[in-house]
């Protein structure tokens, strides 16, 4: 992945629902100067904005020969598997027969399917695995910047918010004229700048080190924000989200969960409480690093602002720590506990 501005065109064909087409919402928010279109049959004639709640008025189109010109069509949903819809084959396809870069964040990798490689070969285009690497690096707590500040995002759940928070918590401390960066351990967050490891392929013995990687490799930073994984509640991820959390050893934490949700996404397994949240994470994290909660971020999406706030004043009384909605109120709350830090 490079920040070379691309012409894309954001795959989601019916599925743009907030949490199969988290890809799609990300790059449209935070890439909307090069997303020429979104392809959604179902919804075309629509706007981004009325469809996935950003992008203003980017059109939805029913088909590729309705699409303003591109160059590269990306896949833009993250199903629980990673797998490519088998009705979307005669899309990318057609894709690749005119022209286009295909780019995935799925674990089943354009680059083992045989069909697709020989049609880009022969078209002269490139795929784009973002999930692929092969990271064969252990941890050796070795090299690590004290005057770096490391951040990193947690959650009880998936999509709650994790990778949101990073980058909107790294575009506040920039604003406050820091230098400060957005670390990418997942395909959407690569997707968004360009760089980082997705850690969710890597082989379990070398998470940590993947992860201690990414913090070699950016430290030269002020600050950096490492984007979470997973949730070490979660029964199938939990493995994720331990290794990256001690490979990076942060020095803050900042609790991501959604309102409303009682249950792990798409099984029955109950979600335990915030408090319980920042206790087992705090503990888990201080294994390796002295580590704290600094701050949370609500994600409010289902509820009205007024609800928001009531949850946010909340969360502060039982926790006492800042506690904002990233899209609804802006950063700053969570910025501000992160400057507190470094005084």
């Amino acid at each position: 992945m490079t920040n070379t501005l691309r012409k894309i065109i954001v795959l989601t064909d019916g599925y743009t629902d907030s949490h199969t087409a988290k890809t799609a919402r990300c790059v449209i928010r935070y890439r909307p100067q090069e997303v020429v279109a979104l392809l959604d049959k179902p919804a075309a004639g629509k706007t981004c904005q009325e469809v996935v709640g950003t992008g203003g008025a980017i059109p939805v189109v029913a088909a590729l020969a309705d699409a303003p010109q591109a160059d590269t069509l990306l896949i833009g949903i993250a199903p629980a598997g990673g797998k490519i819809p088998k009705v979307w084959r005669p899309i990318v396809l057609e894709a690749i027969a005119r022209g286009m870069n295909i780019v995935s964040g799925l674990h089943d990798l354009l680059k083992d399917d045989a069909e697709f490689v020989a049609a880009a070969a022969k078209r002269g285009v490139q795929l784009v695995d973002v999930r692929d690497n092969n990271e064969r690096d252990v941890a050796n707590r070795v090299g690590i910047r004290e005057e770096c500040l490391r951040l990193h995002t947690i959650a009880n759940d998936c999509s709650c918010g994790k990778m949101v928070t990073a980058v909107e918590v790294v575009e506040g401390l920039k604003r406050r004229g820091r230098d400060a960066k957005f670390v990418a351990t997942g395909q959407t967050g690569i997707m968004v700048e360009g760089d980082g490891i997705a850690v969710d392929r890597v082989i379990s013995d070398f998470v940590n080190g993947a992860a201690e990687k990414l913090v070699l490799t950016n430290q030269h930073h002020e600050v950096i924000v490492i984007e979470g994984q997973g949730s070490l509640f979660h029964p199938r991820y939990s493995c994720v989200t331990l290794g990256l959390l001690h490979g990076a050893m942060p020095d803050g934490l900042i609790a991501c969960y959604e309102m409303g949700r009682t249950k792990v996404q798409g099984m029955q397994v109950g979600l335990p409480s915030l408090e319980r949240v920042i206790e087992v994470y705090e503990m888990t994290a201080g294994i390796m690093h002295p580590c704290r909660v600094i701050g949370v971020a609500v994600n409010g999406r289902a509820f009205n602002d007024e609800q928001v706030a009531a949850e946010c004043e909340d969360v502060t009384r039982r926790t006492g720590l800042p506690a904002c909605d990233v899209y609804r109120h802006g950063p700053d709350k969570l910025v501000e506990a992160v400057l507190a830090m470094k005084k």
